[in-house]
């Protein structure tokens, strides 16, 4: 039989899944699994949640989208990756839990039978219910089909329930309804304010970075909480190593070139004993020059391009295993400042849009969200009007993704103000040295607008403004 639910347009994208955008129609499918309903005729959109808390838990979630990829599940978009403490039994380790979007053709339980098989595969034995595993896989949604049978239940039984199942599934959906079928997703929950609402009343994000359960971005062998403190980069946290100049109008060297003065300077850098804390970025927009640099000990990329100068940079990216920081610039450094490329008409929103673009590609490339570092490229692409808009307008940009991704919104984000040249402008500093006064400033203002990371050249002075900027974020978060 069908259940035909009417979803109401709205103007405001966050409410009631009975207030939301257009019509739908979600199928209910109750049958035993021999006389299954399998769906054959059209690609469906699944939502599968991930956990593991036995051995090298990021890597079985590695290996696990690599087998599911192999088997007809095509991932479009990946949560955030969270660190939880277990729930029902508790003595055992803490679980990494995620969520991915995906589209398929194979029938609901062929589904479930290739999920259970890459289980086996991995390792995993029946055991106790609820108790420690290499891998988990369970179907949160499937289409915009509600599903009964001995073996599946569609939407998973206990999502509602469940802070470490919510928080991923809803990094997959934007505050923005995007489709019939994240409607019919949203219909399908136990809240009359849909998904939403039902997170809000788990506690929402005010779960994130409390004991049970860290938002956290892997690197280096080991999960970074990075909402804890602002990091600095440029020294303190993280040393940035590049070797060609994306300076306005700077000239392009080839990979050959890059490799011959970046191999020297990254391998001197490593060996150095101060640096046994501290993470090394290499700027690169070439995808040769990213392997090497990995693999000679780099833990970073950083990208000017997001992507759009190497078209193998993305799968070089996904193939590394290392975080990746996505930079919106348009054109590249010889024409970033070109009268085409410096016409907006709402700069954060548009910043926003082809940011999140430049994930969307990343993603469909086999870079997880989780690893993913957005920058909105201060001083690229942009005047001075644009870049001070920017610095105000951070939270803007943050919401702007979130409309088409929360995963993309919560990403970690990094600003790199420092000694710019518009600075100069304002304050009539022409030498780039006679800065840093403005860059502390800057760096202040993007600090409380919700920046994670700066990119400094006086670290010292800097270190110290962060310092007392997240002082004060503290004080502030606890009298509120």
């Amino acid at each position: 039989m069908n259940l035909f639910k009417k979803l109401l347009p709205t103007k405001n994208g966050i409410v009631g899944s009975q207030k939301y955008c257009r019509a739908t129609f979600c199928s209910i499918l109750h049958s035993a699994v021999d006389h299954s309903v399998e769906v054959h005729s059209s690609d469906q959109e699944v939502v599968i949640a991930l956990g593991s808390n036995v051995g090298d838990r990021l890597n079985n979630f590695n290996q696990a989208l690599q087998l599911m990829r192999k088997s007809g599940i095509h991932i479009t978009r990946h949560g955030c990756l969270y660190e939880t403490a277990p729930a029902y039994v508790t003595d055992q380790p803490r679980f990494l839990n995620s969520a991915v979007r995906a589209v398929t053709k194979l029938g609901p339980h062929e589904l479930l039978g290739v999920l259970k098989t890459i289980e086996r595969n991995m390792g995993r034995s029946g055991g106790i219910r609820y108790g420690p595993r290499p891998i988990d896989l369970d179907i949160l949604f499937y289409g915009k089909y509600q599903i009964g049978s001995d073996i599946l239940t569609v939407p998973h039984e206990r999502i509602w329930e469940r802070p470490f199942v919510m928080a991923p599934l809803m990094d997959l959906l934007g505050s923005v309804i995007d489709s019939d079928t994240v409607a019919c997703w949203h219909s399908l929950s136990t809240d009359s304010d849909g998904l939403f609402g039902l997170w809000e009343k788990l506690g929402g994000e005010s779960l994130i970075g409390k004991e049970g359960m860290k938002r956290v971005l892997p690197i280096r062998n080991h999960l970074w909480e990075w909402s804890k403190k602002t990091s600095v980069m440029g020294g303190a946290d993280i040393i940035d190593i590049g070797a060609q100049s994306t300076r306005p109008m700077a000239s392009r060297i080839s990979a050959e070139q890059e490799l011959d003065r970046l191999i020297p300077v990254l391998e001197a850098v490593l060996e150095m004993p101060e640096m046994e804390e501290k993470l090394v970025s290499v700027d690169t927009f070439y995808s040769d020059v990213a392997s090497e640099a990995v693999n000679k000990g780099a833990h970073l990329i950083n990208d000017v391009s997001a992507g759009q100068l190497d078209p193998n940079m993305l799968k070089m990216v996904a193939s590394l295993d290392v975080p990746y920081i996505a930079m919106h610039m348009r054109g590249d450094p010889t024409t970033m400042q070109s009268s085409d490329n410096l016409q907006y008409s709402d700069v954060c929103s548009q910043v926003a849009s082809e940011l999140f673009s430049r994930v969307k590609d990343a993603e469909l490339s086999g870079v997880p969200a989780w690893r993913i570092i957005l920058d909105p490229g201060i001083g690229f692409s942009k005047k001075t009007e644009h870049n001070l808009d920017i610095l105000t307008g951070l939270p803007v940009i943050r919401s702007e993704i979130a409309k088409r991704s929360l995963a993309a919104s919560h990403a970690p984000l990094l600003i790199g103000p420092s000694r710019k040249r518009f600075l100069g402008e304002i304050c009539n500093r022409p030498a780039a040295g006679e800065r840093d006064p403005a860059t502390i400033a800057s760096v202040t203002a993007g600090i409380f607008g919700g920046a994670n990371i700066v990119r400094v050249h006086n670290v010292r002075d800097n270190v110290d403004a962060v310092k007392v900027c997240d002082a004060m974020l503290k004080e502030m978060s606890i009298q509120l």
